[in-house]
């Protein structure tokens, strides 16, 4: 088991007072057999009122409505998580699904049909040539060592980028490029899996590394495959691995530009261009 202390600061700093818009925080980290949370307090400024629900996705959503007006807009999130998934390889496939190709269970892909969906049609022309070199028309492999191929080389052949531009590259960019961020990586690991009949998802939260890499911070952003027998499985197209007790969801989506972490508007009597900084610290503590 792994105790960690996660601390999430986001703040906006205005020239002057503005009204704030309702807005969304995707900073709860999501629960699980393997992740259980300590403790958790999340202090808000100015004056609101805070809502929790769930998604479509089942991820925890606060909803802020500020009640008073302010310059400052402050959202300080700290938890203290365990996460016990310290064997991510402990596993099994079922049996129809150990080798690439196969076919979902028709009642299972009925629940999977929006994490089949390519969400960039028009790179599958580029998405098919790039991955002729992990697998053919005519072969037969095994799932687990396609989907690991497939992550290792987007990690070790690609460079990575922090990107503070919202969204994402398409895969063809990053194909292009040989470079992007966490979350394009991602995209790009998912839209090959989509191109392979495989069901995978977008999952956005923070990692834990004793020697994170220079100027990547703590937020992160992988993928998940859904393997029958074996359930979503994270792979991390950033480092290559796959995803253990290192690594902490907040949220999982179909599309990956759907979960900021901070997502609202606000009014103002002139035009704004608030001075923003998020600071971010993952930290393991004493089990």
């Amino acid at each position: 088991m792994r105790r960690l202390q996660i601390i999430h600061v986001t703040t906006y700093q205005f020239t002057e007072t503005v009204t704030l818009q309702p807005h969304t925080l995707l900073l709860r980290p999501r629960e699980g057999r393997d992740v259980r949370i300590e403790s958790a307090k999340l202090a808000i400024v100015p004056a609101h009122k805070l809502q929790w629900q769930r998604d479509v996705y089942d991820n925890a959503v606060a909803l802020a409505t500020f009640t008073e007006p302010g310059k400052l807009l402050s959202i300080d999130s700290r938890l203290i998580l365990q996460h016990y998934d310290d064997q991510p390889l402990n596993f099994l496939v079922a049996d129809y699904a150990v080798r690439y190709p196969f076919l979902y269970d028709p009642a299972e892909r009925v629940d999977l049909s929006p994490y089949l969906s390519m969400i960039f049609d028009q790179d599958q022309p580029m998405l098919s040539t790039w991955l002729q070199q992990f697998w053919q028309s005519g072969q037969v492999v095994e799932t687990y060592l396609l989907l690991e191929w497939i992550n290792k080389a987007i990690a070790t052949g690609f460079t990575y980028q922090q990107r503070e531009e919202p969204g994402v590259q398409t895969p063809a960019d990053t194909l292009a490029k040989r470079a992007g961020s966490c979350r394009d990586f991602a995209t790009l690991f998912i839209e090959s899996c989509h191109y392979l009949g495989l069901a995978a998802r977008f999952v956005s939260g923070y990692v834990y590394s004793p020697t994170p890499m220079p100027g990547q911070g703590a937020t992160h952003a992988w993928s998940e495959v859904y393997l029958p027998g074996g359930g979503w499985k994270g792979f991390d197209s950033t480092s290559g691995l796959v995803a253990g007790n290192e690594h902490i969801a907040v949220a999982v989506s179909r599309h990956p530009e759907s979960l900021p972490p901070v997502a609202g508007s606000f009014l103002s009597a002139t035009p704004q261009s608030p001075i923003m900084r998020v600071e971010v610290d993952v930290a393991e503590l004493p089990a």
